[in-house]
């Protein structure tokens, strides 16, 4: 018994000298855990990502700096050192190209041509993608893969049927038969866009319109086409930029009336008439004003662009 006293009485003093020592209310401070080493796990992933992104950026960005620097030399100076920087600003490169070379006139017959191809693809596309996407009806499948089929096709094998339909209904070197040419052009890929971005917006939206008695028109303009103001915008850039580059069809429908030529027609005659003028710094400037309307329009719509790309992609 005295043993047993003893042992108690000494762990009941070691417990009271703990209370002592530590105050009460705070809990020991844990032991800080030993440090290891970091490791640079997939760093040489890294330095390789960034540097195929700088060979990019450098790859992409590099031939349109150089047009513009050139676009404020002088020929001579282009000829001497073609990828060297201007000893002087030459802004009658401008006035040249604009006016002796008739890069004005050419870029208001291409700004008319897309003020009636644009809206009338971007509408006709947007209302077969939501028909398609929407309802359901009997060839409903067939229709969109002729319309999926229709990105597949090379517009230079139909480049001579479509010449021999538009002359037979007086449509060659009009301004409205070729829009109507680049709203053929650019509505299969317009319509198989449309259609996939219409089928991820919610559809008991369109269900509660119907409900309320609004007609099929006033639920597409009113409540699905606002929706999908993201897409518009998307695949209305990518029609953009196709159409005021286009080439091919401007020099088969509209090859004889020259008061009528387009951007890129007036930009191929420059380049040719190099050969014998020898005015690079012009040739640079009308470059560069056929690209400015492009990177403005990006730049002003660039976050809307993204927003209509990753639309619908996460849930």
């Amino acid at each position: 018994m005295s043993g047993e006293i003893q042992v108690t009485s000494t762990t009941e003093r070691a417990e009271e000298d703990d209370e002592a020592v530590t105050p009460v209310g705070r809990t020991p401070e844990p032991q800080a855990p030993a440090r290891t080493p970091k490791r640079t796990q997939g760093g040489v992933l890294n330095v390789f990502s960034i540097g195929i992104l700088i060979l990019w950026v450098v790859m992409a960005a590099g031939p349109l700096i150089w047009v513009m620097v050139n676009s404020l030399r002088d020929s001579a100076d282009i000829t001497g050192t073609p990828f060297g920087w201007p000893t002087s600003l030459s802004f009658e490169n401008f006035t040249n190209a604009w006016s002796d070379a008739n890069i004005g006139k050419y870029t208001l017959n291409s700004v008319i041509i897309l003020c009636g191809s644009l809206p009338g693809t971007m509408l006709l596309g947007s209302m077969a993608a939501y028909v398609i996407a929407r309802f359901s009806f009997r060839g409903n499948r067939f229709v969109y893969l002729l319309f999926a089929g229709g990105m597949m096709f090379p517009i230079i094998l139909a480049v001579v049927p479509l010449f021999f339909v538009m002359d037979n209904f007086s449509l060659l070197d009009t301004r409205h038969g070729l829009m109507l040419a680049y709203i053929a052009y650019s509505l299969p890929f317009t319509t198989f866009f449309m259609t996939s971005f219409f089928r991820t917006l919610p559809g008991s939206v369109a269900e509660a319109a119907t409900i309320d008695g609004a007609s099929h028109m006033r639920t597409f303009f009113q409540i699905m086409l606002p929706m999908a103001k993201p897409g518009l915008i998307s695949i209305g850039i990518f029609n953009f930029l196709g159409q005021w580059n286009q080439y091919f069809l401007p020099l088969a429908l509209n090859s004889t009336e020259k008061d009528k030529a387009l951007l890129t027609q007036g930009l191929a005659e420059l380049s040719v008439n190099q050969g014998y003028e020898g005015d690079w710094g012009a040739l640079f400037a009308g470059l560069s004003i056929a690209m400015i309307p492009i990177l403005i329009v990006y730049m002003i719509f660039q976050r809307q662009v993204q927003e209509g790309l990753t639309a619908g992609a996460v849930k």
